[in-house]
């Protein structure tokens, strides 16, 4: 809820031009209460001892309307109200302070304008108007009625000068606080939009993985059903062994959607390296021989390092599986070299390569794993071989060597 005072300066911002008019009043009320005073009268007493004449009120007048303007042409009325000032010390008599109107008129330029302006004007005033005053005025130059001409101008220019820097100071802040506004918005659209490509990763990695192998189980159980029944039923254990693994992993991967509070929250780790020989065993129960060659070392794995090497291995597995033909071979190594790990994939299969099942089968392997590696500043390749076969190597580096939980490399 508004407060008054709030009220009232919106009502301000909203009808500036009553505003001025109000302020002109109240100076023409000013000035014309000043105009009978004579702090010089002999019988000591000072109010209404003289008049201001006809010129003088005629000028205080005309002082006062220009203000009215003073917001919309800030340096005409300062010319105006200046005119009328010099006016008034030279000729007026007894003088009024008609000067009053320039004061004002003065501190609108200075908080109008920029800071050099405001004082190379400011500093022309008060030269005019204090050697008017002290040159061609009735009183003596050193009256402190001169004086106080002087110190009234330089104090309405360093006043607007003023006002002008915190009110561009104001709007600095505000600036600052809306970019800042700005910048928190875009940094959480980023994120969601991070997050979102991730999980989408995630979901592909799991679902292609897990489906060639229940795709070619039971291919082969379709295929020595009639003849060999023992094999088949080996067969369709894989198949169902290799949906429980692809539905507990879709459970782990939705299961980061969850809001606070929803029921039976995922527990089970994310994959990682240390589940690299169970990875293996998965595609040799499929066919696919799988040599793996690793470099035990103490150290472990932040836990984004080892999901990343654990997905682009079981990615490119899938990839050979799918792509490489019924007589391929594959080799797996992981090995730390510097503050790097990298992983490679080799085949050997005379079949269609990997790198064009985007293009066949409409998939994001290769993309996944390339966006996956680059999010954690590494490089990823992935290209033929010389003499047949196809290459998937990682180089993902280790910037925290806080040990993942069980991961080992």
């Amino acid at each position: 809820m508004s407060t008054p005072l709030e009220r009232t300066r919106c009502r301000a911002r909203a009808h500036p031009l009553a505003v001025d008019a109000t302020l002109a009043a109240g100076v023409l009320a000013a000035m014309l209460a000043g105009s009978f005073v004579d702090p010089h009268a002999e019988n000591g007493a000072t109010w209404i001892t003289r008049t201001p004449n006809a010129l003088s009120l005629t000028l205080m007048v005309l002082g006062a309307a220009a203000l009215v303007f003073r917001r919309r042409a800030p340096m005409t009325v300062l010319a105006a109200t200046g005119t009328v000032s010099l006016v008034e010390l030279v000729v007026g008599d007894p003088r009024a302070p008609v000067a009053m109107s320039a004061v004002v008129a003065l501190f609108t330029v200075a908080s109008a304008t920029d800071r050099h302006t405001a004082w190379r004007v400011g500093l022309l005033m008060m030269t005019v108007l204090t050697a008017a005053a002290m040159l061609a005025g009735p009183l003596p130059w050193y009256a402190q009625e001169n004086l106080g001409i002087f110190a009234w101008t330089g104090m309405a220019a360093a006043a607007g000068d003023a006002v002008r820097s915190r009110r561009a100071f104001v709007d600095a802040i505000r600036e600052r606080a809306e970019r800042a506004e700005r910048t928190r918005e875009e940094e959480a659209r980023r994120r969601v939009a991070e997050e979102r490509l991730r999980i989408a990763r995630d979901l592909h990695d799991v679902v292609a993985h897990h489906i060639a192998l229940v795709n070619v189980q039971a291919g082969v159980a379709a295929h020595v059903m009639d003849k060999r029944p023992d094999q088949a039923k080996e067969a369709l254990a894989h198949v169902r062994e290799a949906s429980r693994s692809a539905l507990n992993e879709l459970r782990a991967t939705v299961g980061l959607l969850r809001q606070t509070g929803d029921p039976e929250a995922p527990t089970e780790p994310a994959p990682g390296l240390g589940r690299l020989d169970e990875l293996a065993d998965t595609f040799r129960n499929a066919g696919l021989p799988v040599e793996v060659a690793r470099a035990e070392q103490d150290a472990g794995l932040p836990a984004a390092v080892d999901l990343a090497a654990y997905r682009v291995i079981q990615e490119a597995l899938t990839n050979v599986q799918k792509h490489a033909g019924a007589e391929a071979k594959a080799e797996v190594s992981v090995v730390r070299v510097g503050p790097n790990v990298e992983v490679t994939v080799l085949d050997n299969g005379p079949g269609q390569s990997a790198e064009h099942a985007p293009e066949v089968g409409g998939g994001h392997g290769l993309l996944g794993m390339r966006e996956r590696v680059s999010a954690l500043g590494g490089s990823c390749t992935a290209g033929p071989r010389y003499g047949g076969g196809f290459r998937v190597h990682a180089i993902l580096p280790v910037k925290n060597l806080t040990p993942a939980r069980g991961a080992a490399v």
